[in-house]
């Protein structure tokens, strides 16, 4: 076979050339990440971060956004426009060159920017060529002037079609439903927290969000004056804050360091980092830099003002509890690593990042002793909390992923020591424990009861959380410990699934599990491994034959196709408990038949948000919150 191979021709003439943006229409994964939802919204990022680098160089200070009828995007600012003049290089107008040839424009060594934004520095080339129609129009040099093109193709050259006082771009395009056949329709959502979340970002620019579709036209503006400190402000509306936002921008060798932090009355962080607007929400030098520091520098005061004892010292975990915080960089020559390319990895940001940072907030706590020490005895509260959780913490780590000792009794666990094909089940009570155990895949699937409602970690400092048996045994069957000896390789199964019942106490037992896995194992959301099942809402029995559904319409086509004419009965699934072994296997944990939900975070801050209005203290945004959404509700099991 090998000799085979060796005789088949392989020479020039099998070496493929693309040619222009040919490449990104057989690989357009490659150049935006996915053909999903997400690589559509990606589209609309591209154009955008053209006119924030226009911000961010200075030239400006107004963009608007807007989902056309049909879903065509239009993106206008009213920057200095593209320039339209002929390209030395190319022989063709700028503007040509910027929409047909990848990794041209003003980034790329030209001297047009001293930053940009924007992940994957692809542009507004890629986004020509994933449109069925792209259309351009730059007012510039006192005239308007307008290029269109098909599928990255021109199909009518620069023309100019009036005159004009101002400058600007506008670009309108059309995503390629060839190439995203998943949906072509934009959702004003995501754009809404993304536009927020620049605008933010960049202070003082205006970003309009427009949706045309409708009737009604939908027009939201933002503003900030204030930038992140605002950012951290709207992040703690919900919350007890403890002081005022503190504010740090600092600039050293061409790379620019703002920060902003405010702690509140609550016992879990959010820390958020940005390089380039970009969140880089895996970290990087820039987001180390910054907790060093924090933690250096509280410790370093308290001791200074005898606040903290000599032989005390706080931990990150210490001085992070209750915090919110910014990170924003801006690097000329960002470098991104990690799972998603979402991770600072220039190295000489955590240096200057950690120097920057040190010497304004030791400056700070100094002018400021009053915030100083609210925020040291915050440190002090979490610390005495750590020191008292810290027989229990030590009980629930694994000293190695294969190792079975001291693993919660009730487990059921697999027999396959691969961690890659191994699941674990957290059910709902030991009625539902039962069936699952009986039904499974002993394996490659592990199955762990729980008994009630498990604690609202959001209420709680983490001693409390690990006081609570059924966490405990959940952190122990995980293996990966928890805070900030987490080590994720020595994750036990590549698949925890969350699997209740079908009803509001099932959901509630779902939001405690995710609220506990979002506050204290983010990590295991951001990789993956947390799952929902799904299990059916109604059994249609036709004679011998059981026909499953998974919402109301479903049952109905099942009706139709399988009972016309015939006796049926309609079981409705409100517990699992109600299954005998053999169903649940068939609905619910059979991995070829199944339906589960992978758990993401698209949206940390909206994430953050959701958790703490639905499981905070606070009474009055979680009324709000049921107030404002209880017409959506279609099902409702009381």
């Amino acid at each position: 076979m090998v000799e085979e191979r060796r005789n088949q021709e392989y020479n020039a003439d099998q070496i493929q050339v693309l040619e222009g943006l040919e490449a990104v229409r057989i690989r357009p994964g490659m150049y935006i990440g996915s053909t999903s939802s997400k690589g559509l919204h990606h589209l609309v990022w591209e154009i955008v971060d053209n006119s924030i680098d226009e911000a961010l160089a200075g030239y400006c200070d107004t963009i608007t956004v807007a989902i056309e009828k049909d879903n065509w995007i239009r993106v206008e600012d009213n920057g200095r426009g593209i320039p339209v003049d002929i390209q030395e290089q190319t022989g063709k107008p700028a503007l040509e060159v910027i929409l047909t040839v990848l990794h041209a424009g003003g980034k790329f060594g030209g001297g047009g920017y001293k930053v940009s934004g924007g992940l994957h520095g692809v542009g507004a080339s890629v986004v020509n060529a994933l449109s069925t129609n792209l259309e351009a129009t730059v007012h510039r040099s006192g005239k308007v002037h307008t290029m269109k093109f098909e599928r990255g193709d021109v199909v009518q050259g620069i023309t100019v079609v009036g005159d004009t006082d101002t400058t600007g771009t506008i670009i309108r395009f059309k995503a390629d439903g060839q190439i995203f056949q998943e949906t072509t329709v934009y959702e004003y959502d995501i754009l809404k927290a993304r536009i927020r979340e620049l605008a933010f970002l960049n202070k003082g620019i205006t970003i309009k969000l427009l949706d045309e579709r409708a009737e009604d036209l939908r027009e939201e503006i933002f503003y900030y004056e204030g930038g992140i400190m605002e950012y951290v402000e709207m992040l703690n509306e919900n919350k007890e804050s403890l002081h005022d936002p503190i504010y740090v921008h600092r600039e050293m060798d061409g790379k620019e360091v703002e920060i902003s932090m405010q702690y509140n009355s609550t016992y879990s962080s959010n820390v958020l980092s940005y390089a380039n607007n970009i969140n880089t929400h895996e970290g990087g030098s820039h987001e180390s830099g910054f907790k060093t520091a924090l933690t250096r520098i509280i410790n370093s005061y308290g001791k200074k003002s005898n606040l903290i004892k000599e032989k005390e010292t706080l931990t990150g975990d210490d001085v992070r509890e209750g915090l919110v915080a910014i990170i924003s960089i801006k690097h000329p020559n960002p470098q991104f690593e990690g799972q998603t390319k979402t991770k600072l990895g220039n190295s000489e940001m955590s240096t200057i990042t950690n120097k920057l940072f040190s010497e304004e907030l030791d400056r700070f706590l100094l002018e400021n002793p009053k915030i100083a020490k609210i925020i040291v005895e915050k440190g002090l509260q979490a610390s005495r909390a750590r020191i008292a959780a810290k027989k229990a913490r030590e009980s629930t780590r694994r000293k190695n992923a294969l190792e079975f000792t001291n693993l919660p009794g009730k487990l059921a666990d697999c027999s396959s020591k691969d961690a890659s094909e191994c699941e674990l089940f957290l059910v709902e009570g030991d009625s539902a424990g039962g069936s699952a155990k009986l039904g499974r895949d002993s394996k490659f699937q592990a199955i762990l009861p729980l008994r009630g409602k498990i604690l609202n970690v959001e209420k709680v400092r983490i001693d409390k959380v690990l006081s609570s048996d059924e966490i405990r045994s959940l952190i122990t069957a995980a293996g990966i410990g928890i805070g900030e000896g987490m080590n994720l390789d020595k994750l036990r199964y590549h698949k925890i699934v969350i699997m209740t019942d079908a009803d509001v106490d099932g959901s509630h037992i779902r939001t405690l599990l995710l609220t506990f896995f979002f506050r204290y194992m983010k990590e295991l959301i951001e990789a993956g491994h947390i799952y929902i099942a799904r299990p059916p809402l109604y059994g249609l029995k036709v004679g011998k034959k059981v026909y499953y559904s998974f919402n109301d319409t479903e049952l109905q086509v099942n009706i139709e196709e399988y009972a016309k004419d015939k006796k049926y009965n309609v079981q409705r699934y409100k517990g699992l408990g109600e299954m005998n072994a053999e169903e649940l296997w068939e609905t619910t944990m059979d991995p070829e038949r199944r339906r589960m939900y992978k758990v993401s975070i698209d949206d940390a801050m909206l994430a953050d948000a959701a958790f703490d209005t639905l499981m905070g203290e606070r009474v009055e945004p979680r009324r709000k919150f049921i107030e404002d959404n209880a017409l959506n509700v279609i099902n409702l099991d009381i």
